[in-house]
C-alpha cells in the first residue's frame, strides 16, 4: 500500500512529502484505531439576523462546477460587536496606525470570539502598513518571527499582535482566482483582504472587523459557520493541513474551547493526517498542548484528542489509562483524569489561564494514583502538604478533621483504612515519591514507547515535549512533602486566586490551585447527584 493512500493524503500529485512528513511516518505504525465522527449541525450558538445591513456578491461557477461562496460586509452592531468590547492596549495600537493614515482590521479569532459574545484570549491586528512603518509608529516595537514575521507592539505590560497585508506566510502553490474563484463586485481592498483571508486556517477565523466603518468583512462563509457551530477548514482539509499541520492541533483547540464541531471533510482529514503532527518540533508541541490544556477547555480537548486518535501520539501513558479502562472513544462517561481537568477548567478562562506546571503536575499525580490507588485520608493529607510547604503535622490534623465523604466511583481511591499517624505520613511521602517516579516516566522516551505497546492497533510514540525547565518546575511543586517544611514558604491564604501569578507560574499560586481541584475531585460539591463514571 502507498504511503500517501495509508495516510489519506488528500493531495494533487505535484505536492511532494515534506522530509519532516517522512520522518513522521517512519516512527509510527499506521494504524486505524480512531474513528470518525459522522458530524451532525449543532445547534447556533447565535441568533440568526436575517435583517443585517449586508451587502452581498453573486456566487459564480468556478473549476470543478462549484458555485464560490458569496462574500459579505456585515454590519458588526447587528452582530453585536461595540467598540467597547475590545481591549484598551488594542485600540491604542488601531488608532496609532488609523491615524498615520494606514487601514487596519481586527482580525482571527477575536473577532469570532465577539460575535459569540465571549471574551478573546487576545487581539490580532492587520494593517495595509508594512512592518517596518508599523515599527517606526510605536516606541516599543518589535518584529518577530521568520517564515510569518509580524510585530510585537508593547503597550503598558501588554503584547498587541500586528501583521501587514504585505507579508506572505505560506506561498502558495495554486492560482488562488483560478482555483477558488475571485469575489465578484470587489474592490482592491476586498481583493487583498480576500487573498489574506484564504491563507487562514479556518472560516470562522477568516474574518475582519473594521471598528471605524463598523463593518465585518466575511469571504468565506465564517459568519454561518459560528452560526452553524461548524469548524472548516478555509481551503480543502487534506491540502490545508499538509500546508501547515499545526492546524490539526488549532482545530481541536478551536472546537474543545467553543463546544463546535467539525465538518465531516475536517473530521476525516484530522484523523487521517494525526501523525504529521510529529514533524512539529517538541516547543512547538507544548505549547500547543498548553493552548488546549490552560485555558479552560482541557477536558473537552482530551475528549477530542482520544476521539480522533490524537491522545495516543501525544500522551501515550494517559491514552493507555483510557484503553485499560474501556473508555470508548465517543464516552460520555467520566473519570478520575477528565474530572481533575474539569475541575481545573472550572477556574480558570482564555483570559485567566494557568502556567503549564499545573496540568504537568496533575497528569503526573493521576498516573501516580492510576498506578497504585490511595486511601482518601492520604491523598488529602498529601494536598494539604503540597499547599503548605511540607508541613506534614499540620497537613494530618486538618485531613483527620475531614468528614465530609469522599467520591466512592473513583477507581484510583482506595475504602478508608484507619491509618496511624505514623502509617499516614509513610503513605503521604510515598505518594509524593510515587509522584515523581510518574512525572520521571512521562519524561522518558523509553517508558513513553511502552505506554501502548500492549495494543497491536495502537501508533508507536516515543513523543517527550516536557522540557527540562518545566520537568524540574514541576518537581518543585511537591519535593516538600519528602523533604519536610520549607523555610520561608508562605502558604496561600483565602480561596481567591491571584491568575496574574499563576499564569506566571508562582509556586504558591500553582500549589493552593492543584490542592484545590484535587480536593474538589476527591470530595465533589455534588456529591449526592448521580454521577457517571468509567
Amino acid at each position: 500500500m502507498a504511503i500517501a493512500a495509508g495516510l489519506g493524503f488528500s493531495c494533487r500529485p505535484h505536492f511532494s512529502l515534506r522530509p519532516s512528513l517522512i520522518y513522521c511516518i517512519r516512527r509510527v505504525r499506521l494504524s486505524s484505531v480512531a474513528a470518525v465522527e459522522i458530524v451532525d449541525e449543532a445547534e447556533s450558538p447565535i441568533k440568526d439576523n436575517s435583517s443585517h445591513d449586508s451587502v452581498t456578491s453573486n456566487g459564480r461557477v468556478i473549476e470543478g462546477g462549484h458555485k464560490a461562496p458569496e462574500w459579505k460586509r456585515l454590519s458588526s452592531k447587528d452582530l453585536g460587536i461595540t467598540n467597547s468590547m475590545i481591549a484598551r492596549p488594542t485600540r491604542v495600537v488601531l488608532n496609532g496606525l488609523k491615524r498615520k493614515g494606514f487601514e487596519v482590521y481586527l482580525v482571527g479569532g477575536c473577532v469570532r470570539d465577539l460575535i459569540l459574545k465571549r471574551t478573546p484570549k487576545d487581539f490580532d491586528v492587520i494593517t495595509s502598513a508594512e512592518l517596518k512603518e508599523v515599527m517606526k509608529t510605536f516606541s516599543r516595537c518589535e518584529i518577530v518571527g521568520k517564515r510569518f514575521p509580524i510585530c510585537h507592539v508593547h503597550i503598558d505590560d501588554t503584547i498587541v499582535e500586528v501583521s501587514s497585508f504585505s507579508t506572505r506566510g505560506i506561498k502558495l502553490d495554486r492560482d488562488l482566482d483560478f482555483a477558488f474563484g475571485r469575489p465578484i463586485g470587489c474592490d482592491e481592498k476586498d481583493y487583498t483582504r480576500w487573498r489574506n483571508c484564504l491563507q487562514r486556517d479556518f472560516t470562522i477565523n477568516g474574518l475582519f472587523f473594521n471598528p471605524y466603518a463598523n463593518l465585518v468583512y466575511d469571504y468565506k462563509g465564517g459568519v454561518e459557520d459560528i452560526k452553524k457551530a461548524k469548524v472548516q477548514t478555509m481551503i480543502p482539509a487534506g491540502l490545508s493541513f499538509l500546508e501547515d499541520c499545526a492546524r490539526i492541533l488549532r482545530a481541536i483547540r478551536i472546537a474543545a474551547r467553543l463546544g463546535f464541531r467539525f465538518t465531516r471533510e475536517t473530521a476525516h482529514n484530522v484523523k487521517n493526517l494525526s501523525r504529521s503532527i510529529l514533524s512539529l518540533d517538541k516547543g512547538r508541541l507544548l505549547m500547543e498542548m498548553n493552548y488546549m490544556l490552560a485555558y479552560g477547555s482541557a477536558e473537552a480537548s482530551l475528549r477530542l484528542l482520544w476521539k480522533f486518535g490524537l491522545l495516543e501520539i501525544l500522551l501515550p501513558i494517559q491514552a493507555a489509562y483510557f484503553v485499560h479502562h474501556g473508555f470508548k472513544r465517543r464516552d460520555k462517561r467520566s473519570n478520575m483524569l477528565l474530572s481533575l481537568f474539569n475541575n481545573m477548567d472550572k477556574l480558570l478562562a482564555p483570559d485567566r489561564p494557568c502556567h503549564s506546571s499545573l496540568w504537568v503536575a496533575i497528569l503526573a499525580f493521576h498516573k501516580a494514583l492510576s498506578d497504585q490507588p490511595r486511601d482518601p485520608l492520604v491523598v488529602a493529607a498529601f494536598c494539604l502538604a503540597v499547599h503548605n510547604g511540607g508541613d506534614m503535622l499540620e497537613a494530618l490534623n486538618i485531613a483527620r478533621r475531614i468528614s465530609k465523604s469522599h467520591d466512592i466511583s473513583l477507581y484510583e481511591l482506595l475504602e478508608p483504612q484507619n491509618l496511624d499517624s505514623e502509617a499516614l505520613t509513610d503513605e503521604v511521602k510515598n505518594l509524593a515519591a510515587s509522584v515523581k517516579g510518574a512525572l520521571s516516566n512521562m519524561t522518558d522516551e523509553y517508558f513513553v514507547s511502552q505506554a501502548m505497546s500492549g495494543y497491536p492497533k495502537a501508533p508507536y510514540s516515543d513523543l517527550v515535549f516536557i522540557s527540562l525547565a518545566l520537568y524540574l518546575r514541576v518537581c518543585k511543586i511537591f519535593e516538600c512533602v519528602r523533604e519536610g517544611k520549607e523555610k520561608g514558604f508562605v502558604p496561600k491564604q483565602g480561596s481567591k486566586i491571584d491568575y496574574e501569578l499563576l499564569a506566571m507560574g508562582s509556586l504558591q499560586e500553582v500549589r493552593h490551585v492543584f490542592a484545590r481541584i484535587v480536593f474538589d475531585t476527591v470530595y465533589p460539591i455534588n456529591l449526592g447527584q448521580d454521577h457517571s463514571h468509567a
